[in-house]
């Protein structure tokens, strides 16, 4: 009796030591994302190669949330087929700045891009990488930026759609 008690013990102990163990990530497999909707375009997330402490790649429009956010454009550019680009403020948040620029036809939301959003850790990353599409999903459908928040992440969320409305009110949409 007593070595059926001890063997029971000792099996429960090492499942709980296996369950309780995590696998390790590799920090090689970290990488920038970038992520926009648009009319037609799927809204998963495309990842280059380049770890994420490396500077962000030109033309991406990504920036770390440990960088001083770019000043946003004081007036929208329009282009000759009635398309507005706006670029809306970066909002600051407890983990880093998000800022978006949104495309405009007319009045309706035609394209999103995520300028800036926090990368700083792992957590963030994982975090914006489901997080941001969501976001851009629900803009898109909203048109505005009365939009749900996203469980987890907060303060992503809540940066997203101020950013968002300022687009919006300096595009006058």
């Amino acid at each position: 009796m007593r070595r059926a008690i001890v063997a029971g013990t000792a099996t429960v102990s090492g499942i709980v030591l296996l369950l309780g163990l995590k696998p390790h990530s590799s920090g090689s497999a970290l990488g920038t994302s970038s992520f926009s909707i648009g009319s037609g375009s799927n809204s998963s997330p495309s990842t280059s190669a380049a770890p994420a402490t490396t500077a962000p790649a030109a033309g991406n429009g990504q920036s770390s949330s440990s960088a001083a956010p770019k000043s946003a454009p004081s007036t929208p550019s329009t282009s000759n087929t009635g398309t507005k680009v706006v670029t809306g403020a970066a909002a600051d948040t407890r983990y880093g700045p998000v800022q978006l620029q949104v495309t405009f036809s007319g009045k309706k939301i035609t394209n999103i891009n995520v300028l800036q959003y926090p990368t700083e850790s792992f957590r963030d990353q994982q975090i914006n990488s489901y997080a941001l599409p969501i976001l851009n999903q629900e803009a898109m459908s909203a048109q505005s930026a009365n939009i749900d928040v996203v469980s987890g992440a907060t303060y992503t969320s809540d940066g997203y759609a101020q950013s968002l409305q300022s687009a919006i009110d300096k595009a006058g949409a």
